[in-house]
């Protein structure tokens, strides 16, 4: 049986870690591809990301993040039984990563000013943009060698290092705060009530028997319903037998 963890998150904030997550790990894997063609899918999604980044004021959120984790592990440093070897070593890890952010320019700023990527990103906000006629420009640079391209692409993801780890150890913590528990949706419907401190609700359930779940709700309650991927017609696409899960309210 093959499981996998689905991850819905119950406030804006999270919801924005995990876009950044997931648009930083494309990233990585736009610029891990030999082929130039394929390196377009890494300017698509670091355009994206500098969207992100324009419409919200994550650093503000990390950095408030940041001071609870360090507030509680000070909490935690007190217990005679801790490892204070390791709790000191992400206690430092977290202020560094605090004063760092501080004192740096708002995430994307480096990119924004880079003149290459200002002059095709608009280009890319249009289906079939970035053709060699409407940029020029970019159809020098992808036949440019690989090494060199590589070597660029690094330069842009070395600016994006402080808020990738971040958010990394945000989320960490995050992820941590929540044991998993095993559970039965009855009728593949599930409700649940969140307490005051849960941020993200994770699910883990076989992707064998052809459904997927989905999540509604908010800080206070949710509701998981299982949905069949492969939907005969007429018919519902609401599993209407009890599947058995596991949760952990984060």
């Amino acid at each position: 049986m093959s499981d996998t963890v689905f991850e819905f998150p119950l406030k804006e904030k999270v919801r924005n870690y995990l876009r950044i997550e997931q648009l930083i790990a494309q990233l990585k894997s736009g610029a891990s591809v030999p082929s130039a063609q394929l390196q377009l899918y890494f300017f698509d999604q670091l355009f994206t990301l500098l969207d992100l980044f324009e419409r919200i004021d994550i650093r503000t959120d990390i950095i408030k993040d940041l001071d609870a984790h360090e507030k509680n592990l000070r909490h935690w440093s007190e217990h005679p039984n801790i490892d204070a070897s390791a709790l000191k070593q992400t206690l430092n890890t977290i202020v560094t990563m605090r004063e760092k952010l501080k004192l740096g320019k708002k995430f994307g700023t480096e990119l924004k000013e880079d003149k290459f990527l200002a002059s095709i990103r608009q280009r890319f906000a249009i289906p079939g943009g970035a053709c060699s006629f409407d940029l020029p420009n970019l159809h020098y640079w992808i036949n440019q060698s690989q090494a060199h391209r590589q070597d660029e692409m690094k330069k842009w993801m070395m600016t994006l290092v402080s808020v990738e780890e971040t958010i990394s150890i945000c989320l960490s913590f995050l992820r941590e705060r929540g044991t998993f528990r095993t559970l039965t949706a009855s009728n593949g419907f599930y409700q649940g009530v969140a307490e005051d401190k849960n941020e993200l609700i994770r699910v883990r359930c076989s992707v064998d028997e052809g459904f997927y779940p989905t999540l509604s709700g908010n800080k206070y309650r949710f509701a998981l319903r299982f949905m069949l991927f492969d939907v005969e017609p007429g018919k519902s696409s609401s599993v209407d037998e009890d599947v058995s899960f596991s949760l952990a309210a984060c």
